[in-house]
């Protein structure tokens, strides 16, 4: 397996072409232009690798591939919950964590549920406040954030806190599943480690369970990634090469998707301002992810959900296919979304007519 693009300069070559050639094998006459789809879980004993659960070349390929895009080493893992507690590994027991106060609600479950066991001091934070954050950074040990957040889609000022915790010793973590690493790379503001479901937008096709974990090419960064190369080992948290496979194949179009996705919800949030109908709208003005506060109440956005025909109604994002949902209809969505908040994942279809889908339901509510 080789991490070189073809080509006469591969620093040169932009995201948008890297997505299409990394993971490859080696040009070779007679050989696979893919990269292979390895269903083993023995292997010969002298190799690289002793045992399916330790490693995998369908694996390699897409860390390969993953990591150059991100600018470090990744970690492929069983799904994104397996990578949030991996990352979350890295917090000493009893520890203390910054976190924001609406995320992610697996790591807002996770977080309340290891508050409650004494496993770990959480201290919640509007991430948008960034001295708030700094401050709260002072005895902690480790600072998690997402940015965008989900689904309110709040910007944290990126730079400014990893380098405060990093000038006070604070492992940082970033869930990086939003922007994905074309339109965000954490590393280079200082992360120690990103995050990401790519069942998400990685993958891209609403059809595989994975996560995965990026860590810094440092020393430090890869005294991080052997932590979380024995917890993925010992917990058992490994990802099928099947759907490892499917990951790769959907990430060569990643570029394609992410681009009309982002166009896609940019032109909505636009439309959607204006429509009596919605309360209010929440874009950061990039990406493809666009939330609505529906006027009348949790109801009304309910109705919304329940009236479209091409958007598909269901808990998930970063797929092809558009997607809405009302959040709040899950226990575990922290409260500070609101009761009438409706997460709408932008696809690649058509803009008109996801418009005229979605203005037909909100004409309803």
């Amino acid at each position: 397996m080789t991490t070189t693009p073809p080509g006469p300069d591969p620093d040169r070559l932009s995201p948008a072409t890297r997505v299409v050639q990394l993971g490859r094998e080696a040009a070779a006459a007679g050989g696979q232009v893919g990269a292979p789809l390895v269903l083993s879980s023995t292997y010969h004993a002298g190799g690289d690798v002793v045992y399916a659960r330790s490693g995998n070349p369908t694996w390699s390929a897409f860390e390969e591939a993953l990591g150059d895009l991100e600018g470090g080493d990744a970690l492929v893992l069983a799904s994104g919950m397996a990578a949030v507690t991996a990352a979350l590994s890295l917090l000493p027991h009893a520890g203390t964590v910054v976190a924001p106060d609406a995320a992610y609600n697996g790591v807002v479950a996770t977080l309340a549920a290891r508050e409650a066991e004494g496993a770990a001091t959480v201290r919640r934070v509007d991430v948008t406040d960034t001295a708030a954050v700094v401050a709260a950074l002072d005895g902690a040990d480790l600072l998690w954030l997402e940015s965008p957040t989900n689904p309110l889609l709040e910007v944290a000022d990126l730079p400014t806190l990893l380098g405060a915790a990093r000038d006070r010793g604070v492992l940082s973590v970033v869930d990086n599943t939003f922007a994905t690493p074309l339109l965000q790379r954490p590393l280079e503001h200082g992360a120690d480690v990103v995050v990401h479901s790519v069942t998400k937008y990685l993958a891209g096709h609403s059809d595989v369970l994975l996560g995965a974990v990026v860590t810094a090419r440092s020393d430090a960064g890869r005294a991080v990634h052997e932590r979380l190369t024995t917890h993925r080992t010992l917990h058992g948290g490994v990802a099928g090469p099947m759907e490892v496979w499917l990951a790769l194949r959907g990430l060569r179009t990643l570029h394609l998707r992410v681009e009309r996705a982002q166009a896609n919800a940019g032109e909505l949030a636009d439309r959607l301002a204006s429509h009596p109908a919605v309360a209010r709208v929440r874009h950061p003005g990039w990406g493809g992810i666009v939330s609505i506060e529906v006027a009348g109440g949790a109801e009304a956005a309910e109705r919304v959900c329940a009236a479209t025909r091409l958007w598909v109604h269901s808990t998930s994002l970063g797929g092809v296919e558009s997607q809405l949902e009302r959040r709040r209809r899950i226990p575990s969505e922290p409260p500070q979304v609101p009761d009438n908040l409706v997460r709408l994942s932008v696809g690649i279809e058509d803009v008109d007519d996801l418009w005229r889908d979605l203005a037909r339901a909100l004409d309803r509510a």
